[in-house]
């Protein structure tokens, strides 16, 4: 499977172990002039912004790990025009990562909550 392939196969199953865990995904794949947001969902009444790292390996690390300075950024500035976008009012709001690592054909995941914080920008 291409990269793009896994991308996506793993941002369905994360989608999908989200919703197991209580979770209601509202989007998939939010795009605006910032950036990309893989899954937006509501924990309770708390809209969570996810993001999705899909591995074949950990040759280059775990999926978590790979959410930079950089990334978050873009996530942050996204998030921002999603909740204006919608003219949420002041919601709670949190940024999660969901790592999904695929080996000997099964998937296993990793759910960080508060992975980081918008504050911070």
């Amino acid at each position: 499977m291409d990269r793009a392939g896994t991308g996506r196969l793993g941002e369905a199953e994360a989608a999908a172990f989200l919703e197991k865990n209580g979770y209601k995904v509202l989007e998939r794949n939010f795009r605006c002039r910032y950036g990309e947001i893989d899954l937006v969902a509501k924990d309770g009444a708390t809209i969570v912004f996810v993001e999705v790292k899909t591995r074949g390996s950990e040759r280059f690390g775990s999926p978590t790990e790979s959410v930079d300075a950089r990334k978050q950024k873009k996530i942050l500035l996204t998030s921002q025009y999603y909740i204006e976008s919608r003219r949420l009012a002041d919601p709670d709001m949190r940024f999660d990562v969901v790592g999904v690592e695929i080996r000997d054909g099964r998937l296993f995941f990793e759910l960080v909550k508060d992975a980081f914080e918008g504050a911070e920008w």
